[in-house]
């Protein structure tokens, strides 16, 4: 449980490179590509392979493929109400996946990189509600100061002049915002879940992948489920978008290591990180032409990520509840 200062950097550090190449190639691959592929089987997809890897650690983590076993019939065939429990994120965060498919055939990568940050504020919102833990004043005003900062980034959003695909600016935006929603709240509920048992984070993942492949899989049913039987599960597949699916995977086990092992500082400095590189791809990939208001609000934002992360908090365990109503935890200061 004691983990050391370069193994989270290393985490934080490989989170950022994923986040960042993630958002650009997914970006690529929706504007670029004459095929388009399915994003609902991609989004399932990546929920298989996750369960695959986490089956993997889980089996490294036990030593024996006897242990894996028992651990697996125990805490997950034998454990219907945990797997109910973690169908809640599992269901929310699909919703969300999907969502940033919608967002990023419509917006460009750095746009979406820098108005996705609209989830610290919902996070936020969400810990006081679910985790009963407050906000300082520093914080409170980095929500408000990372919401200025996405209002001007959205106001003369960024154009890319490499980009002949039609979009929908504002069904990208409709796009973020329900993803942001669906960050905040499944974030947090996984988070309280995780932290509030010693069961393993690895059989944490287990039960909500199982839940994950479930919920996509009706998903791709409900949306593409004709189009897929007509012309296959993988149509348009190329090594890119298997790519995609590959950073979707990995970045989906290492945010649940860096939500269980990090604080908001490290954190900040990586979504920050995540922006700039994006922004410097996209400017050289999509001919993305900055505005002045685009830098200023992506400026606000890092700038508010950073504050956010003050004053350090230990947040290795669920504070016990208090006795203050919402409305008096929200006032906190």
């Amino acid at each position: 449980e004691n983990v050391s200062l370069p193994f989270k950097l290393y985490c934080l550090t490989v989170m950022t490179l994923v986040a960042a190449t993630y958002t650009v190639a997914l970006r690529y691959t929706r504007t670029v590509q004459t095929e388009l592929y399915f994003s609902t089987t991609a989004v399932c997809i990546t929920e298989v392979i996750k369960l695959f890897l986490s089956v993997g650690i889980l089996a490294t983590e036990s030593g024996s493929l006897s242990r894996l076993i028992t651990s697996l019939k125990e805490n997950v065939f034998g454990s219907p109400k945990e797997l109910l429990k973690l169908s809640v994120p599992s269901l929310v965060y699909a919703l969300q996946n999907n969502m940033a498919f919608v967002a990023l055939s419509n917006l460009d990568a750095a746009v979406y990189q820098v108005t996705y940050q609209l989830k610290i504020p919902c996070t936020a919102l969400c810990t006081v509600l679910m985790l009963k833990r407050s906000l300082s004043k520093l914080q409170w005003f980095s929500v408000f100061m990372l919401c200025g900062g996405v209002t001007l980034v959205q106001w003369e959003p960024a154009q890319a002049t490499k980009v002949q695909v039609e979009q929908n600016p504002w069904l990208g935006f409709v796009a973020i915002a329900v993803a942001v929603l669906c960050s905040g709240f499944a974030g947090v509920y996984f988070e309280k879940v995780l932290k509030s048992s010693d069961t393993s984070l690895w059989v944490r993942n287990i039960q909500m992948y199982l839940s994950g492949i479930a919920v996509t899989l009706f998903g791709v049913y409900m949306s593409d489920g004709a189009q897929v039987l007509e012309k296959g599960f993988f149509y348009g597949y190329t090594h890119y978008v298997w790519f995609v699916i590959f950073l979707a995977s990995v970045g989906g086990l290492y945010t649940s290591v860096v939500v269980k092992y990090t604080d908001n500082i490290m954190k900040g400095f990586s979504a920050a990180a995540a922006i700039v590189l994006s922004t410097v791809a996209s400017v050289i990939l999509f001919g993305l032409q900055l505005t002045t208001t685009f830098l200023v609000g992506a400026i606000l934002v890092c700038i508010s990520i950073y504050f956010y992360g003050f004053p350090r908090q230990d947040t290795t365990k669920i504070q016990p509840a208090e006795t203050k109503s919402p409305k008096e935890r929200l006032d906190t200061v």
